[in-house]
């Protein structure tokens, strides 16, 4: 059992959204968190239909059983909220008249934010479970991580890829295919394999669409689509005025990098190799946006020149600037996109994140730190 780093203490005094992708253990965590909560688990096929047909059931469910906000000690869990939508008005309904607090959990926000669903009126914060993180994983260990991914049961399992595999096979057939949400799921199966070979790289629409044979505006559309569902954000381009011009493009990474490389066809990365480095970076990125949601901070971006000086990743409003090279020794070659984002924007901060064995500092202040202990400093609050 992992000890998730996702603070649900909320969830004691108000009722919340729970977002993640999934298998990254929301309800593990649910049930560990609050073991004496009622649970309307919306995967069990009788649960789902006597919701759907009458949604309710839980509001009459929950009045036979006398529960009020007065006497009410757990939080009570509808799982895969999204499958009926329609429960949110009656949620809405017993926090404003019988001062219930609920945990509404998803793995995927596209149907309740689109069309009619009652988003109960800004009452209910949102938090965000991610795949599993370095602190939350004893003896980590990251040639497993960055070939297996950081889903939970792909992170311990030995048929590590016959699961990520099937889990491809569920999203599009449960998340894509049961929601009509593409027409043409070929063309879809195809731009999930480009997409993931440009994992991390500048969004171009026009050219994704040429190598998919859909167009422009349906490549974006699925990129939205991506995102709604959980599998992936975009990375937005710092775009605080400065002397050099700048590239306004998003990146793009998927939420796991094991996904990834599956959707890649990637085979095994090595430490040294080019997938290794791209690999790396992307793990980097999942912890960056795990942490971001984790303690509320803003959320980061990448900064690149038109004449291709860039930094991979900028934290706070500029505070922090972070490049990533998977090289066992850094050399100064490497800072140049750093120095740069120094001189124009000077940052708190300036770190290159490698594989050294030992933290360094440049005579220009810039920190060279090795990547367990850059996200030790991370996870503590000393970037």
């Amino acid at each position: 059992m992992y000890k998730r780093m996702i603070d649900l203490g909320l969830c004691d005094r108000r009722s919340c959204f729970l977002w993640g992708a999934r298998q990254t253990g929301k309800s593990t965590l649910l049930r560990e968190r609050f073991p004496d909560a009622l649970v309307f688990d919306l995967l069990l096929s009788n649960q789902y239909r006597q919701c759907l047909q009458y949604p309710g059931i839980v509001r009459e469910t929950l009045t036979h059983r006398g529960l009020t906000g007065a006497n009410q000690t757990a939080p009570v869990i509808i799982d895969e909220i999204q499958k009926v939508p329609d429960l949110l008005d009656e949620v809405h309904w017993m926090i404003e008249n019988l001062g219930l607090r609920f945990i509404l959990c998803g793995s995927s926000a596209r149907k309740v934010k689109r069309g009619h669903a009652n988003l109960l009126g800004g009452r209910a914060p949102t938090l965000h479970l991610h795949p599993l993180t370095v602190a939350e994983i004893p003896d980590f260990d990251l040639v497993r991580a960055l070939n297996r991914g950081l889903l939970p049961v792909h992170y311990v399992d030995e048929d590590h890829r016959l699961l990520r595999e099937s889990y491809i096979g569920a999203y599009l057939r449960e998340e894509i295919a049961a929601e009509a949400a593409v027409r043409n799921l070929p063309a879809f199966g195809r731009f999930l394999e480009v997409a993931a070979l440009t994992n991390g790289e500048m969004v171009v629409y026009e050219n994704i669409a040429r190598d998919c044979g859909v167009s422009a505006p349906t490549v974006k559309a699925y990129f939205d689509l991506l995102e709604q569902t959980l599998l992936g954000a975009m990375l937005p381009a710092y775009t605080r005025r400065a002397r050099r011009r700048t590239i306004h493009a998003p990146r793009f990474y998927f939420f796991d990098v094991g996904i990834a490389g599956s959707l890649a066809r990637r085979g095994r990365v090595e430490p040294g190799s080019e997938l290794w480095g791209r690999a790396f970076e992307h793990f980097i990125f999942m912890e960056i946006t795990a942490w971001r949601d984790y303690t509320s901070a803003p959320s980061p971006a990448y900064w690149r020149t038109a004449s291709q000086i860039e930094v991979d990743f900028i934290l706070g409003d500029g505070e922090a600037a972070v490049e990533v090279k998977a090289k066992r020794q850094a050399t100064h070659h490497d800072l140049r996109g750093l120095r740069a984002f120094k001189e124009e924007h000077r940052p708190k901060r300036s770190i290159l994140v490698s594989m050294d064995s030992m933290p360094r500092k440049t005579d220009d202040g810039i920190d060279i730190l090795p990547w367990n202990v850059f996200l030790e400093e991370l996870w503590e609050g000393k970037v």
